[in-house]
C-alpha cells in the first residue's frame, strides 16, 4: 500500500500487559501498510534460545551475553499461518516456538534483567530505523525510540484487562479463572513499572488513550485520527 510521506513512519505503542497494545498495533500497520513489530517478541525468543541452550533464566551475566550475540530479526510475514511477523534468531524461524507455554512462564524474569534490556534495545532500534513500522511494547516511547513521530500510550484498568484475557481465554475452550488472571496481570504491572531498566511510563508527548468501555474498532478509529493529526502538524 502507497502511503504519503507525511505520515509518520514510526508509531510507538506503550501500554501495560493486555491492554490492546498489539491488537491496536496490528490494526493501525495493516492500515497503513507498515511492519508490525511487538518488540516482546525479542523477548520471548532470548526467553526461547535460552531454554534451548539449558541457559539458566535466573542467570543475568548468561542472559546478558545470549542477547549480545544473537542476532533477532523482524520481517514482514513470508507465509500465511496467521502470524503478524516473521521472527528470526540467527537465521531460524522461531515464529511459534516462542509461544510455548515453557516461554510464558518465563519471559517476565528475562525481561527484567537490565543486561538483556540494554542489549535487545539495540536490535529494536536497528528495525525501528528502517521506517515505515508501528512499534509496540512498554519503553518505545521513552527509550527504544524516542524519536517516534506519534507515541500512544494505552492504558486499560487492571479489573478491564483481566476481563478481556477471561474472555479471550474462554472462547478458545481454555480454562481460566478471573481472580487469577487479575493478580497476575497486576503482578506483572508492579515488575513493569518498578524495574531499574526502562521502568514502564508514557513519555511526555506520548498521547494517552484509556480504552476502558471502548472496543477495538473504536480504539483503532481514535488512533488513527492521531495519525492523520501528526501529519497534519508535521506537513
Amino acid at each position: 500500500m502507497g502511503t504519503p510521506a507525511h505520515l509518520p513512519s514510526i508509531i510507538a505503542i506503550d501500554g501495560p500487559a493486555s491492554s490492546g497494545k498489539s491488537t491496536l498495533g496490528k490494526g493501525m500497520a495493516d492500515r497503513l501498510g507498515y511492519l508490525f513489530f511487538d518488540t516482546g517478541v525479542m523477548y520471548r525468543a532470548i526467553t526461547w534460545l535460552a531454554l534451548s541452550q539449558g541457559v539458566p533464566v535466573q542467570d543475568g551475566a548468561a542472559l546478558t551475553e545470549l542477547a549480545r550475540r544473537s542476532d533477532i530479526d523482524i520481517r514482514p510475514p513470508s507465509v500465511a499461518d496467521r502470524r503478524n511477523c516473521d521472527i528470526l534468531v540467527d537465521g531460524t524461524d522461531v515464529t511459534w516456538s516462542i509461544r510455548e507455554q515453557q516461554v510464558d512462564s518465563q519471559v517476565s524474569a528475562v525481561s527484567a534483567v537490565p543486561g538483556v534490556r540494554q542489549a535487545l534495545t539495540l536490535q529494536q532500534q536497528r528495525i525501528g530505523q528502517r521506517g515505515q513500522v508501528v512499534m509496540v511494547g512498554r519503553d518505545i516511547g521513552t527509550v527504544v525510540m524516542p524519536q517516534a513521530e506519534l507515541k500512544i500510550f494505552l492504558v486499560a484498568s487492571a479489573e478491564e484487562r483481566a476481563r478481556r484475557r477471561y474472555e479471550e481465554l474462554h472462547q478458545r475452550g481454555e480454562e481460566a479463572d478471573y481472580s487469577q488472571i487479575l493478580a497476575g496481570l497486576r503482578r506483572r504491572d508492579e515488575i513493569d513499572s518498578s524495574r531499574q531498566v526502562a521502568p514502564l511510563r508514557p513519555a511526555d508527548d506520548a498521547k494517552l488513550i484509556d480504552s476502558d468501555g471502548l472496543d477495538a474498532a473504536q480504539v483503532l478509529e481514535y488512533a488513527m485520527r492521531l495519525v492523520y493529526q501528526a501529519a497534519e502538524q508535521d506537513p
